[in-house]
């Protein structure tokens, strides 16, 4: 057991780290949007336009709640309704332009201070990292993100935990 308490203290220690880098990149638009509106602009980045159940669902929350944060990023221009074109019945939620830049400017922000600290690293070091973390993920049932910058989880994660089946 040792080594598990030692493993789940480097972790919780980088946790912080991670953590910190996260606060401070969403900083710059902390005026415009809370951290769980920006988790539902990541949410509607990362999988495109969205039924207000599926959002709910993916963010873990009730229908209202998600209504509720939807309804303050159309009025702040980030995201909007849309009739569905599949089913013109239902309403499906997208981003905005304005709402997509600012995934993509946390996103950046946080990817160059992450590369900043990857970057002190000795090469060995960077590999075992590597090596590492995707062990940890793969055992949290979080899917490997992509290596193309536009379809990166801006936070980190695809959902609030592993996905059915995983």
């Amino acid at each position: 057991m040792d080594d598990i308490d030692a493993v789940t203290r480097a972790v919780l220690t980088a946790s912080r780290l991670l953590v910190a880098l996260s606060a401070r990149s969403l900083a710059a638009v902390e005026d415009r949007v809370t951290l769980p509106q920006f988790r539902l602009l990541v949410v509607l980045s990362a999988e495109g336009p969205a039924k207000l159940v599926a959002l709910a669902d993916r963010l873990g929350v009730n229908p209202s709640t998600a209504m509720r944060m939807m309804d303050r990023l159309i009025a702040a221009g980030l995201a909007d309704r849309q009739v569905n074109p599949d089913n013109r019945r239902e309403t499906v939620l997208r981003l905005t332009t304005e709402g997509r830049r600012i995934v993509e400017d946390v996103t950046a922000q946080r990817r160059k201070e992450i590369g900043a600290i990857v970057e002190r690293l000795d090469p060995v070091q960077r590999a075992a990292l590597v090596d590492a973390l995707a062990a940890f993920t793969e055992a949290g049932g979080e899917p490997a993100v992509p290596d193309r910058d536009g379809e990166l989880y801006p936070l980190g994660w695809s959902d609030l935990g592993p996905r059915p089946g995983h």
